[in-house]
């Protein structure tokens, strides 16, 4: 049997077409599971009968079950989901006043990257996520949710490197972005990599128009190249360079991610390093306080450290906002509930199950 959601939309058009049916029950089949929140075939109801039995027959709708679900009072939700190969990855609801509800969704097992202060990559990449797997954990989220709400905004910032598996991410954004998906749309989508030159120019020529976020984390190669060990295959000129194609391709303004790091990239060099490279360039430097990890040495600046750092980035004429910490209670990191969860979590059917809530904590801290 195959996985649904790997075929939306155009296999799944022509596997309708195969067996005589109209090409519009893609729409509907699409309405069902993107909409209307269905898990079953034979929920579908304007489909003929025959039709939903073949489709009962040859594909499933879910691969994930929950392995655990934490809660924040701040309405923070983060699952630990387990595919069908065992793997678990995780995926953040965040929500907050202005009643938008943002899904932060991984797009690999693992991560490659090797960034020194991040929980996602210490085990390294153990593969890329499928459409249907990044997709589904958009379904996962959006079933967190009341009647009557959905989600607006999707940050494709949790475990992984999105540009290193644009092949699956682009057509799973596509079908959130759809009309006849969950109708999100495409300028509310945030696109998080650590800067991979030829993944962000594919992107720009993909004629999307999908926010851009890089981390990146240090001013120079000397220090980024200790704390994002890829960059020393790229450097920091070629990460610009590729960015600013993708401003004057989309006319999107990027967003330069920056994880201050107590006595390591926090100081007062390395604020007035960073407005001088990003100066003239149309840029919003995102900055977050370092989320601890217990296995890693890094620790967070003092708030007052914090203040100094955009005081001094706004002097030099940078834009620049730091990023509100949402589900402080359960850990934010991401990939910790990953590393933190029993390896030898029960194993059951795929579907929306719900593991006892005792499991141990982690949550993510991205923001849109």
């Amino acid at each position: 049997m195959e996985h649904l959601l790997d075929w939306f939309p155009d296999r799944l058009q022509s596997w309708l077409a195969e067996r005589g049916q109209p090409s519009y029950r893609a729409g509907q089949i699409r309405q069902w599971i993107l909409r209307r929140r269905v898990d079953q075939f034979e929920q579908m109801t304007d489909l003929p009968k025959q039709l939903r039995a073949q489709l009962a027959a040859e594909f499933f709708i879910w691969s994930s079950r929950v392995a655990a679900h934490q809660k924040a009072d701040d309405g923070t939700e983060k699952l630990l989901l387990e595919l069908l190969d065992g793997e678990r990855i995780e995926c953040v609801l965040l929500r907050d006043d202005r009643h938008h509800r943002t899904a932060c969704i991984s797009t690999q097992v693992g991560c490659g990257m090797g960034c020194r202060f991040c929980a996602s990559g210490l085990d390294g990449l153990i593969r890329n996520l499928t459409t249907g797997e990044i997709l589904e954990q958009l379904l996962q989220l959006d079933r967190l949710l009341p009647a009557g709400e959905r989600l607006t905004h999707i940050v494709v910032m949790g475990m992984g490197e999105p540009l290193a598996n644009l092949d699956r991410l682009l057509p799973a954004l596509a079908s959130a972005t759809d009309s006849q998906g969950l109708g999100i749309g495409a300028r509310r989508v945030t696109i998080s990599t650590v800067g991979l030159p030829a993944g962000i120019v594919r992107l720009a020529e993909a004629g999307v128009q999908y926010h851009l976020a890089i981390s990146l984390h240090a001013p120079d190669d000397a220090l980024r190249n200790q704390l994002v060990p890829s960059n020393r295959n790229v450097g920091i000129k070629a990460l610009l360079e590729a960015a600013d194609q993708y401003f004057q391709k989309t006319g999107r303004r990027i967003t330069y991610e920056y994880v201050l790091i107590g006595g390591v990239n926090d100081q007062p060099r390395h604020a007035r390093a960073l407005a001088a490279l990003l100066r003239g360039r149309k840029a919003l430097v995102n900055l977050i306080v370092l989320n601890p990890v217990p296995e890693l040495s890094y620790r967070p600046p003092a708030q007052a450290e914090v203040e100094r750092f955009v005081q001094l980035l706004e002097t030099g004429g940078i834009n620049v906002h730091v990023r509100y910490r949402k589900g402080d209670q359960i850990e934010a990191a991401c990939g910790q509930l990953r590393r933190r969860t029993d390896e030898h979590l029960p194993t059951g059917p795929a579907g929306l199950e719900k593991s006892p809530q005792t499991m141990p904590t982690g949550a993510e801290t991205v923001s849109h």
